[in-house]
């Protein structure tokens, strides 16, 4: 049996998940979270072989997740499952040491097949999507990622200095390398662009 955990926030789509899942005879569900935080405890606690998980969730993204368990070496691979279709999103998901990287509208069998592989040691990556992530590279640093991100929720320079523990100078820095890095006119449409590239 392939012992899966899934993460997804959304509490009628991770029951039909599970249930799609369970149908498979040799895919067993042994766990389901509705943040990171819960996902990363699931993971250490049940050792799956396999995560599915979204990517936006509360406390912790997908991602996070993803590089959490890579850091740690800990044996479990990971699915990240999404709506977002952007190469962004899957360079740096494969860079966090996802395994696979799958569209929320793939057909069910698709999923399972998908489970199946990565489980045995391969990847499940949309070979369109992938030509894709690497033909624009992501030009944000994780810092700069971070503060766009902030921004993005309306802090001001003062709240991400202090959420970050950096100087407004520093901050000012990083929002300035940023904006000018994706071409964007300010802080908001230089977040937006981002975002639209998954680069965010």
């Amino acid at each position: 049996m392939i012992r899966v955990v899934l993460a997804e926030d959304q509490t009628m789509l991770l029951g039909a998940l599970a249930a799609l899942l369970e149908i498979e005879g040799d895919i067993d569900v042994v766990g389901r979270a509705r943040d990171g935080e819960e996902a990363m405890k699931l993971v250490r606690q049940e050792r799956p072989d396999v995560l599915l998980t979204d990517i936006e969730m509360p406390i912790r993204t997908g991602l996070d997740v993803a590089a959490a368990i890579h850091q740690e070496r800990l044996p479990t691979k990971v699915i990240i499952l999404t709506t977002f279709a952007r190469g962004g999103f899957l360079r740096r998901a494969l860079e966090a040491g996802a395994s696979g990287y799958l569209l929320k509208d793939s057909p069910a069998e698709q999923l399972a097949n998908a489970i199946r592989r990565v489980h045995a040691g391969g990847r499940a990556v949309d070979p369109e999507l992938a030509a894709e992530a690497w033909s624009e590279p992501d030009p944000l640093t994780e810092r700069e990622r971070q503060v766009l991100r902030l921004a993005a929720e309306g802090k001001t320079t003062s709240d991400i200095a202090s959420s970050l523990n950096l100087s407004e100078g520093t901050v000012r820095n990083y929002l300035s390398e940023g904006i000018s890095k994706v071409g964007g006119q300010n802080r908001v449409e230089a977040a937006r662009i981002a975002r639209e590239k998954g680069w965010l």
